[in-house]
């Protein structure tokens, strides 16, 4: 079983920016990073697979949000810019079956999850 351990996260201002850590004991075929605010449903927001021309990111993130991968130390990274209020939320790794640059990942092909980190960006 896929282990998931997730670092960063913390309280920034608008505009500034975070990185995010996923320690995996293990590279999957999709590694990503899930998002979820009060009361909004959970949102796949960047992946990560291998063998794919660039990653996905959601339209809310995109130009923003960067997602990169160290083989050498099975870690994930999502570094954050230009940060905004709508961007606080618990963000979660998620290792998965699949995903696509089109459609990005889905809840359903998650089959590990770290245990999420709090990002909150207000001023």
């Amino acid at each position: 079983q896929v282990q998931l351990v997730e670092s960063g996260g913390g309280s920034v201002q608008p505009g500034g920016s975070l990185r995010l850590s996923c320690a995996a004991s293990a590279f999957s075929y999709c590694m990503g990073w899930f998002r979820q605010a009060p009361g909004k449903e959970r949102e796949g927001v960047v992946a990560i697979y291998s063998g794919a021309s660039r990653p996905y990111y959601a339209d809310s993130v995109k130009g923003r949000f960067t997602i990169s991968q160290d083989n050498a130390k099975n870690t994930v990274y999502l570094q954050m810019d230009r940060l905004k209020p709508e961007d606080t939320a618990i963000y979660t790794c998620a290792a998965a079956n699949w995903c696509t640059v089109e459609g990005g990942i889905t809840p359903r092909d998650v089959f590990q999850w770290g245990q999420g980190t709090q990002v909150t960006v207000s001023s």
